[in-house]
């Protein structure tokens, strides 16, 4: 796999970033501000799918306009300065440096939306790094789901699938990966979603500095 590779397309929460203070504070104050109790506990393995999915597992709420509206709360105070309590995992800006200045293009594919998700690369000094960033809201309608998202970004960067690889840390970054055709790789140091530990079929690298075993420079 290693030596073919030209292209690096990374998940962000997870994966590079330790979203779950950020996020789940934000989250507390939406559900404080609204008066509603969450059904299950604010704790990070809640973090990865889009913001309506966490929303409706935080509270139980299905109805669209409702969802709509906590939305809109949180992203007023994620976007306003909730982001800036975000930290990138240890090792994270040594390898995104160490790999954007060798043969590699790096990507960003996100479920997170492209507002925050710039924000964030902007405060942790990593713009420079990526050629490209996608999140669900890109285009207009949004991407139905992260498998769309890198069928889109594989066609306009005109990257063959096999000479890429999708860097995650959920089942679905691992499905979505497959459906595309991509080389992937487990994150097992960021969420540790079960789900994809459990398949052993699948490569998981458990700390930032064993990434060069599988993507070599």
């Amino acid at each position: 796999m290693a030596k073919h590779i030209t292209d690096i397309i990374f998940d962000l929460d997870g994966t590079l970033i330790d979203s779950a203070p950020s996020i789940l504070e934000c989250f507390k104050l939406v559900l404080e501000s609204r008066k509603i109790e969450p059904i299950c506990p604010l704790s990070p393995d809640l973090i990865g799918p889009p913001l309506s999915e966490m929303l409706s597992r935080i509270t139980g709420i299905n109805e669209p306009n409702v969802l709509s509206k906590l939305a809109e709360d949180f992203k007023a105070h994620y976007d306003l300065g909730g982001y800036k309590k975000t930290v990138s995992f240890f090792g994270v800006s040594e390898l995104l440096r160490q790999y954007s200045s060798s043969r590699f293009c790096l990507h960003i594919a996100t479920n997170k939306r492209l507002i925050p998700t710039t924000l964030i690369l902007s405060h942790l000094g990593w713009a420079q790094y990526f050629k490209s960033i996608y999140a669900l809201d890109s285009v207009s309608p949004s991407f139905v789901n992260k498998t769309a998202m890198l069928s889109a970004l594989l066609a306009a960067e005109k990257i063959n699938p096999i000479s890429a690889i999708y860097i995650g840390d959920r089942a679905e970054d691992h499905e979505s990966a497959v459906k595309n055709g991509l080389n992937f790789l487990g994150a097992s140091w960021g969420y540790r979603d079960q789900k994809l530990l459990s398949n052993n079929a699948i490569d998981s690298c458990h700390a930032i500095d064993q990434f060069s075993r599988y993507v070599n420079i």
